[in-house]
């Protein structure tokens, strides 16, 4: 399976999966009143926004270049990602309001079965969604999916901190609901504030990593025939990077041969350096 089939796998895994939660969640929330609840049930509505955007996003990314598109669509991946982290903070405003009028006005739980039920179906759901989209996240490099895999842990621990506020709504310990609810906001909007960052970067042509550029620069140094190199430059091209670098070699050397080095020199950077997608090396003579 390749890495567009296994996103679009996870997606409509987590599409299916939100849906279910945000049903039972619903009901849950309007049975008991509770504003922890609720809040869940604002972030599942997001996660199937979220997990939509990502199917959505990953389609167009997975397209081969064109007339129109040189290097392909693979920023795509990142334009969707910054939506979902938008998406995510304009949930979270309604959630803090919420949160915050259920403290003021100490809003009651009313404790049910069923809501404890709904909290530890939503804990397994997610860790099971967590340890796939992780995996796939690992292995392929996909900033939606690994948007998708923090959204489903943050949900898991969010759930965890719900059912510690129906526990204690048992014993009539009912404060920590909405001081539960203001948790989760904030939990979401740190890990929405994060995803549009790293997005951001990327779509600003962030440079690539220190370590990739240290990479390159000892590919090079192994090469005495290179004498020294200048304009070193990256752009992130979908989740890989397109470099460009001037080498001066030999001036006495034939267009050939000076040309082959930088060919040979090209494909072994690509070859060598997962996170390099193309280089192109122009010759000088020194």
């Amino acid at each position: 399976m390749n890495r567009y089939k296994k996103v679009k796998t996870a997606s409509i895994l987590g599409i299916i999966g939100n849906i279910f939660l945000f049903i039972i969640k619903l009901i849950a929330s309007i049975m008991s009143k509770s504003s922890s609840m609720l809040a869940d049930t604002f972030n599942s509505s997001s996660d199937i926004l979220s997990s939509f955007i990502t199917y959505i996003g990953n389609k167009i990314s997975s397209k081969p270049k064109d007339e129109d598109h040189d290097l392909g669509h693979g920023k795509a991946e990142y334009i969707f990602s910054l939506i979902i982290s938008i998406t995510m903070m304009i949930l979270v405003y309604t959630m803090i309001k919420t949160s915050i009028k259920g403290i003021i006005n100490k809003e009651l739980l009313v404790y049910s079965n069923y809501l404890l039920f709904v909290c530890i179906v939503t804990i397994v759901i997610k860790f099971m969604l967590y340890l796939y989209t992780n995996k796939i996240a690992k292995e392929e490099k996909n900033l939606l999916i690994k948007a998708s895999s923090k959204d489903h842990r943050n949900d898991m621990f969010v759930t965890m901190i719900n059912l510690l506020s129906v526990v204690l709504g048992k014993y009539k310990i009912y404060y920590v609901d909405s001081v539960v609810a203001l948790l989760i906001s904030l939990w979401i909007l740190i890990t929405a504030i994060k995803i549009f960052k790293e997005s951001y970067d990327v779509l600003m042509d962030k440079t690539i990593s220190e370590e990739a550029r240290k990479e390159v620069l000892n590919i090079i140094d192994k090469h005495p025939e290179i004498k020294k190199i200048q304009h070193f430059n990256a752009t992130p091209i979908g989740y890989k990077y397109q470099i460009s670098l001037t080498i001066f070699v030999d001036g006495n050397l034939s267009t050939f041969d000076s040309h082959k080095i930088a060919d040979d020199l090209e494909k072994e950077i690509v070859k060598n350096i997962d996170e390099i997608y193309l280089a192109v090396i122009h010759v000088n003579p020194y």
